[in-house]
C-alpha cells in the first residue's frame, strides 16, 4: 500500500481526525464524525475521551458503532450514565471542549440542517432529526463538522435550520447568548473551510490533494470564498491510512452489510 493511494473519503476522515487534540473531551456523532473521532484515538490522540449522547463517556469500541444504543459502546466505556447527566452535567456544564458533527446540508454560516429536505410538512426526504446536534453546537467550547461536499448539502439556503451555526453571521451567535465558540471547522473530501473571523460566512482554507478550486465552486450552492493564505492539506501517511482501512475492515466483518 501506497501512502499516495488514498480516496477523497479517506482524506476527508483523517483531515478531520487531526483536528482532534489528545485529552480532549468530545462528544461524537454516528458516521463520519464517530469514524473521524475513533481514527484520533487510535492513532494521535489515545487519551482523547469520547462522548455519546447514550450516556457511554470515554467508550474504546473496537468497531464502528452502528448507533448511539450499540453495545460496543458501553461495553468498552470507562463509565455509562444516563443521557439526562450527558446534557446536564457534562455538555451544559461547560465539560465538553468539542462537538462533533455530520449534516445533510449546510448553508454559508455553518448552520446545519438534519431534519427534512423540501417543505416540511410534505418533505421529499424525512432526516434522522436534531437529536442532541442543537445543544452540542449551542453549549460545546467549539464544534466540528464533517460531511461529503456537493451543490445538494452546501446550500444558499437551508430547507430547515436544525442547529445554528452562526444564524446569520457577524455577532449573531452571541446576541443570541450560545455560550460555545460554535463551529470552528467543516471538513469535506475536497477541502477544509474555516469562518471568516468578522463575517463569520464559511470561506476555504485547505484544499485536499488534487482538488483544484474550480471543483470546489462548482460543489458549492454559493459563492464560496478562499483564504488569502489558502494550503494544501498535508495527504495521509502510511500509519494513517492503515489504522482507518484496519479499522474499516474490522467493523466491516463485524457488522457486515450494515456496516
Amino acid at each position: 500500500m501506497s501512502s499516495d493511494d488514498f480516496t477523497a473519503g479517506e482524506m476527508m476522515a483523517i483531515a478531520a481526525s487531526r483536528l482532534l487534540p489528545d485529552g480532549a473531551v468530545c462528544f461524537v456523532g454516528i458516521g463520519l464524525p464517530g469514524t473521524a473521532a475513533n481514527l484520533a484515538r487510535i492513532t494521535h490522540a489515545p487519551d482523547l475521551v469520547l462522548i455519546y449522547e447514550s450516556g457511554p463517556i470515554g467508550a474504546k469500541p473496537d468497531v464502528l458503532p452502528l448507533s448511539i444504543g450499540d453495545g460496543e459502546l458501553s461495553l468498552t466505556a470507562d463509565t455509562v450514565v444516563p443521557t439526562p447527566e450527558i446534557f446536564r452535567y457534562w455538555l451544559q456544564g461547560g465539560r465538553i471542549d468539542i462537538g462533533f458533527l455530520g449534516a445533510a446540508q449546510i448553508d454559508r454560516f455553518a448552520n446545519i440542517n438534519t431534519t427534512v429536505i423540501g417543505e416540511y410538512r410534505k418533505p421529499r426526504v424525512r432526516l434522522p432529526g436534531a437529536g442532541g446536534a442543537p445543544e452540542i453546537a449551542a453549549m460545546a467550547g467549539r464544534t466540528l463538522i464533517v460531511l461529503r461536499h456537493s451543490r445538494r448539502s452546501f446550500v444558499e439556503r437551508l430547507d430547515f435550520v436544525t442547529t445554528v451555526g452562526f444564524l446569520d453571521g457577524g455577532d449573531a451567535r452571541r446576541r443570541l447568548g450560545l455560550p460555545g465558540a460554535g463551529p470552528t471547522h467543516v471538513v469535506t473530501d475536497l477541502c477544509v473551510m474555516e469562518p471568516d473571523p468578522q463575517t463569520k460566512e464559511l470561506q476555504v482554507t485547505r484544499i485536499h490533494p488534487g482538488v483544484e478550486r474550480e471543483r470546489i465552486i462548482e460543489a458549492t450552492g454559493w459563492p464560496v470564498r478562499f483564504a488569502a493564505e489558502l494550503t494544501t492539506t498535508a495527504p495521509p501517511d502510511r500509519q494513517e491510512l492503515e489504522a482507518l482501512r484496519d479499522l474499516q475492515r474490522r467493523t466491516a466483518r463485524a457488522h457486515g452489510d450494515d456496516a
